[in-house]
């Protein structure tokens, strides 16, 4: 078949891979010295570990709820982008919809107070009240991404996705440098910092929008309740493991939470240094595919499937040799080659199946995904209670059969849509291209 110029000429995307990929590099760099930073501050792993469960819990709540306003924001924008017209009253309803999201989210965890704060956060309200500060803050730092990819403006994209991770590091070397040892301020840290990267696009006119035809709810909503329940899955089983681990570790092991989280920082190496690889990869599958070039399109998926295969094995053999040595050099942290290569096993899982379900997305299979993300979910509860033994084996054990059960799903559900013929749009490429359930 012949290449349709016009088609592939009209995909924004190429442009502002490599701006993306360096943002995520950052991102996923900080993650490293904030928690190298912060447990240094607050003297052990055992004061660090409220820190560390707030930052999961925000983590699996944010992108999980507000990733798919991102998404649908950024191809509602693209679409009338392409025809010509203003996307003010767009961004409008997706405005009013992240606030209700909002105030939703923040609603139920105040009814969840009283245990989330004695029972998950060990007595402080202080990391509470900081979850409740991260939610209020990431709901308009999603916004503003799916504002700068929609309007194809991917360097400011990068800014906002890049300044979180950047400004929580200076904020916490900040707080060490003036002495403060309250684990309140370091939660606070995490929770106002993705507002950093939205002042600076804001202050550069980067979140301007025309003015455009009344928007529908349609226009807005047509697979947000799919995106929803797939990314509030996702996100959820790649922050599990530190939250589990948290809420089965006795009194006496509150340490274990925080070096299970290190582990876990450490088994997203390949993930996150993949995902910016990928960032660059995944606009050419999709102009292949865009151009009805299928036969391309799946021989290019299949190479990119042996490059993700060949980083997480890479991944699971680097933690074996050299995971506990990189854990002591980076965090101080006592952790075994079991614990750190099975974790990176999980990651590897995780990574063919984030690869994966791109493409189903890609493809228009929302609700695949969604079904995907929620079999691994549920594969990953059933699995860390019917294992026994320690708390670490049967966590990281049930992260790997998650991660696995999630892959499996979704490469069935690749296979149905390319026997179904389904063939992508500019639309549905953007919201592959940011679909990133996960923080780093």
């Amino acid at each position: 078949m012949a290449r349709n110029d016009s088609t592939t000429s009209r995909m924004p995307l190429p442009e502002g891979t490599l701006p993306v990929a360096i943002g995520l590099m950052v991102a996923g760099l900080s993650s490293f010295a904030f928690f190298a930073v912060g447990e240094a501050a607050l003297g052990s792993e055992e004061a660090f570990k409220p820190v560390v469960s707030m930052w999961f819990a925000t983590f699996a709540l944010a992108p999980g709820c507000f990733l798919p306003l991102e998404q649908e924001l950024g191809r509602a924008l693209a679409a009338r982008r392409a025809l010509g017209q203003g996307g003010r009253p767009v961004v409008a309803k997706v405005v009013a919809l992240g606030a209700m999201l909002a105030g939703l989210i923040t609603l139920l965890l105040l009814v969840g107070s009283p245990w989330l704060a004695n029972d998950y956060f060990g007595g402080n309200w202080v990391m509470l009240a900081a979850l409740v500060v991260a939610i209020t803050s990431y709901a308009p730092t999603h916004i503003a991404r799916g504002i700068c990819s929609g309007s194809g403006r991917f360097r400011s994209y990068a800014i906002v996705l890049g300044a979180d991770g950047l400004v929580r590091v200076l904020l916490c070397v900040a707080l060490a440098g003036i002495g403060v040892s309250g684990v309140g301020a370091f939660g606070m840290a995490v929770a106002l910092a993705p507002l950093a990267g939205v002042i600076v696009v804001a202050s550069r006119h980067d979140l301007r929008t025309e003015p455009g035809p009344p928007a529908s709810w349609h226009e807005v909503t047509p697979n947000l309740g799919w995106l929803l329940l797939g990314s509030i899955m996702a996100a959820s089983l790649v922050n599990a493991g530190p939250i589990a681990t948290n809420l089965l570790a006795e009194a006496n092991e509150e340490a274990f939470v925080t070096r299970f989280g290190q582990g876990v920082i450490l088994a997203r190496i390949p993930l996150f240094l993949f995902q910016a690889v990928q960032a660059a990869l995944l606009p050419r599958l999709a102009r292949q595919a865009a151009a009805g070039e299928m036969d391309e399109f799946r021989t290019g998926f299949r190479r990119l499937m042996k490059l993700v295969l060949a980083v997480g094995v890479a991944g699971t053999v680097g933690a074996w040799f050299l995971g506990p040595f990189a854990a002591d050099l980076l965090f101080g942290a006592d952790l075994t080659r079991r614990t750190l290569a099975v974790l990176a096993a999980g990651s590897a899982f995780y990574m063919l199946g984030l690869t994966i379900a791109q493409a189903v997305i890609a493809l228009h299979g929302h609700a695949l995904v969604a079904v995907g993300w929620s079999v691994g979910m549920v594969t990953f509860v059933l699995a860390t209670w019917l294992i026994d033994g320690e708390v670490f084996r049967r966590v990281e054990l049930g992260l790997l059969i998650g991660s696995a059960a999630a892959m499996a799903t979704f490469a069935w559900g690749l296979r149905q849509r390319l026997r179904a013929g389904a063939v992508p749009n500019e639309g549905s490429v953007l919201e592959a291209l940011t679909d990133m359930p996960f923080e780093t």
